[in-house]
């Protein structure tokens, strides 16, 4: 038996052959896999005395063999192939471990095209798609972490063709992410990251408890690991809509640094939302918004989430609790509540991974585009139209207000007072209706918004919204401008003393 072994990533690659060499492998390898080997005590041969040719133009060609190719690919239930092999001095190689060159790596520490290009695995991959092709007869490793696996099957009698298969199918989900990693990153560095072909490809994170409903079927994808790295299941099973919510929350909650904010979401809208003193006076500022509903809705808490929080939480029933940390004692405030899910991240405040691209799914197809975001001085920088100006708190409101505007589904408008969310209306066919609206529901909460700070996420068409501003007592107000009726906009403004200004920048979100 004979078991080829060439790897970037070494980890645990020493235990992992002296391993098979113990149940009788004949050891196959390359280049700085063979020295390590080597240097390890293990009896492995050099890849050249397989292919009888050498290694040569720097590397590039050293398995491109059919001696190689051959000793993986050939049938074991065929006597012909059998009988060609012996004919051609092809011996079989049984098992074959290979990971790639470290493109990614590369890309991430430097701009020299050159040794990107160096860092593209041309040999690998085949071995790699020629290993699991023939399945049948050949183990495929790619994932370090399947060595114990491996040894584990081949020591037990578990090498069926079943477990065989796994392992091809995990090799092909391995080259083809390589392989679209340097398509996407050709794309981006030639044409603006939009080139013929776009590949998106996550890597499962676990299944969720079924689709957006309980007939559909889903599951977590991730990008770079990023909940494997930043998401722990304290109590509970997260559904597809809750990580919908949770998304949504964490990114309001997350937007405002180390401040001490929360964010209450309800079908992945904003129904509360406050920077306080400390997270239990966030939360209480944010639940006065809209507490009915946030009833059954998702909190996230920018930090750690304690006993005297979590007793405040318990007062309702929500149904997901996101926190940056969460204290043992706090986990205990919610022992009977059976239906409440609680997850963390176990770091100081809540992390975003600021993925670079967004895509949504289209019958047929997706649309994909940049992600949004609301820029940090893009508030500072926002040009006043109006005689009044706004003071210092009001500045900090409607940045306030922005941020949660441009998370918010279009069209939307949010008030925000003393760095709390008042009132909010969102997806809305009219704009006027979602200021109607979120004043509506302020009302019957018995909440004054006198006095707020309003944002919209995207131009206002006319001036009707800025009078129904002006009724309501709003002293300052934001948004893009570039309507072709800006200037009645702007006259509105300066007729009811508002203060008025103007982004540039659209934040719709569909």
């Amino acid at each position: 038996m004979r078991a080829l072994i060439s790897v970037s990533d070494k980890t645990g690659v020493v235990e992992f052959a002296k391993d098979l060499e113990s149940l009788g492998y004949e050891i196959v390898s390359t280049g700085g896999t063979f020295k390590l080997l080597k240097a390890e005590g293990i009896k492995a041969i050099e890849i050249d005395e397989v292919t009888k040719f050498p290694e040569c133009f720097e590397g590039r060609v050293k398995t491109l063999n059919p001696y190689v190719h051959g000793g993986i690919l050939y049938r074991r239930d065929k006597e012909s192939h059998i009988n060609q092999a012996k004919e051609l001095g092809v011996e079989g190689i049984d098992l074959v471990c290979v990971n790639l060159y470290p493109f990614k790596e590369t890309i991430s520490r430097t701009d020299d095209f050159d040794e990107i290009i160096e860092n593209i695995d041309i040999g690998g991959p085949a071995m790699v798609r020629s290993a699991a092709k023939n399945f049948n007869s050949v183990l495929i490793v790619t994932d370090v972490t399947d060595f114990d696996t491996v040894i584990d099957a081949l020591k037990n009698d578990k090498n069926t063709v079943e477990f065989r298969r796994d392992l091809m199918i995990k090799a092909y989900e391995h080259t083809a992410a390589y392989d679209s990693m340097i398509a996407n990153y050709m794309n981006q560095r030639f044409n603006g990251g939009f080139g013929d072909k776009q590949f998106i490809v996550g890597t499962k994170a676990f299944d969720t408890r079924y689709g957006e409903n309980p007939h559909q079927k889903g599951a977590l994808y991730e990008f770079d690991y990023f909940f494997s790295n930043n998401f722990k299941t304290l109590k509970g099973e997260a559904s597809f809509n809750n990580m919908n919510d949770i998304n949504g929350a964490v990114k309001i909650a997350a937007s405002f640094g180390e401040a001490p904010a929360v964010s209450i979401i309800k079908h992945a809208n904003p129904c509360g939302f406050a920077i306080g003193d400390n997270l239990l006076d966030a939360y209480t500022k944010a639940l006065k918004c809209d507490p009915v509903s946030a009833f059954g809705g998702v909190v996230a808490v920018n930090g750690t989430l304690d006993v005297a929080l979590a007793e405040k939480i318990n007062e309702i029933f929500v149904e997901v609790i996101i926190a940056a940390n969460v204290d043992e004692e706090a986990l205990k405030v919610f022992e009977k509540k059976k239906r409440i899910k609680i997850f963390t991240q176990e770091s100081k405040y809540l992390v975003l991974n600021n993925d670079e691209h967004d895509f949504k799914h289209v019958d047929g197809g997706f649309v994909y585009q940049n992600s949004d975001k609301v820029e940090d001085d893009e508030v500072k920088n926002a040009v006043c139209k109006t005689t009044r100006i706004a003071n210092e708190q009001e500045m900090s409101d409607l940045e306030i207000a922005v941020k949660v505007a441009a998370l918010t589904k279009s069209n939307c408008i949010v008030y925000v007072k003393d760095a709390a969310m008042v009132a909010i209306g969102m997806g809305m066919t009219s704009r006027v209706d979602a200021a109607k609206s979120a004043l509506r529901k302020a009302e019957d909460m018995g909440l004054d918004v006198t006095g707020c700070s309003m944002a919209s996420e995207a131009f206002f068409p006319f001036r009707d919204s800025i009078d129904t501003a002006a009724q309501a007592g709003i002293k300052s107000i934001i948004e893009p401008g570039g309507s072709m009726r800006d200037d009645e906009v702007i006259d509105a403004a300066n007729e009811h003393g508002i203060a008025l200004y103007f982004t540039g920048t659209r934040h719709f979100l569909h």
